[in-house]
């Protein structure tokens, strides 16, 4: 009989587990859920329900509505939550933003009427702004000494203006082809918002700990993501220069070539940096550049 096997899966499902609010659908939950797979953590079902088990990592997903997680974590229902940053402002919970997952990224902005013109936030004065989020554009108007009514609305903010029920509108802003079909410009960027991990202070010593295992897990993925492993082949003449182009993590690795008076040079390039760097590598007269994606990338 094999018990090993066995033992080690009673173990992993019944341990503590860290429990993660994650939005049930929509990009940021798609963006959520490879994060956490290519962090090595499988979910049993994925979202297709409201909680998921991890089986190789104690850790637990309860599925919600995106604006429910800043409450949830706040109440301690669950431990961490990934959540938009501007959901985080909206709600006003004392919550920590323990990392900056870099994905999900928007802006939240003020839009108008496109043949209004618009001489500054002083325009808004004595205006009807609509939005979803009061709280956000409350503390906007109240910085800037400006007297405008706020009209809550939930959904389908943009058709506001074309309607009457409103002069402009608050809202969230990607790639602003909605506020274009509905005849409206973007006038006041307020906030720049993405996807955060958040938790409340005073977790567990145990759960703590899940969770920096967590996060050594994703800022590997992170990394490996925004860096590129390169290698090329470097005149000795020129070599000292070349490694001052491409100093790497702490220097790069260099190897002699069969053919005299040539090196291997092995490095990481940030993603960032990338075309700048190869051009400048070509031009000091390294050849055969290859350029190697990064799978995890632990420092």
């Amino acid at each position: 009989m094999r018990f090993a096997g066995s033992a080690n899966l009673f173990f992993c499902s019944d341990m503590e587990k860290l429990s993660v609010g994650i939005q049930k659908s929509g990009r940021l939950s798609e963006k959520s859920l490879d994060l956490l797979k290519e962090s090595g953590i499988v979910l049993a079902n994925g979202s297709r329900k409201l909680l998921s088990s991890s089986q190789n990592f104690p850790l637990k997903a309860v599925f919600l509505r995106d604006d429910d997680i800043p409450q949830y974590v706040y109440d301690s229902v669950t431990d961490i939550g990934i959540v938009g940053e501007n959901e985080v402002l909206e709600k006003g919970h004392d919550l920590e933003i323990v990392e900056r997952l870099g994905f999900a990224r928007c802006r939240m902005s003020i839009a108008i009427p496109r043949d209004i013109e618009y001489k500054g936030a002083e325009s808004l004065d004595g205006k009807k702004i609509a939005t979803s989020y009061p709280n956000i554009l409350g503390t906007f108007l109240a910085e800037n000494h400006i007297d405008a009514e706020i009209h809550v609305i939930s959904g389908s903010v943009e058709i506001a203006p074309g309607i009457g029920l409103a002069d402009a509108i608050f809202d969230i802003v990607s790639t602003g082809s909605t506020l274009v079909s509905n005849g409206l410009k973007e006038v006041e960027v307020i906030l720049e918002s993405e996807a955060v991990l958040v938790a409340k202070a005073g977790l567990s010593p145990s759960k703590q700990e899940i969770l920096d295992k967590l996060l050594f897990r994703t800022r590997a993925v992170r990394k490996s993501r925004d860096n590129k492993y390169i290698l090329l082949n470097a005149p000795n003449d020129k070599l000292d220069e070349i490694i001052g182009v491409i100093p790497g993590m702490k220097s790069p690795t260099v190897m002699p070539l069969a053919e005299e008076g040539w090196s291997s040079v092995h490095s990481v390039l940030n993603e960032n940096e990338f075309w700048e760097i190869i051009d400048r590598l070509r031009d000091l007269g390294a050849q055969g550049i290859l350029v190697i994606p990064i799978e995890k990338m632990i420092t």
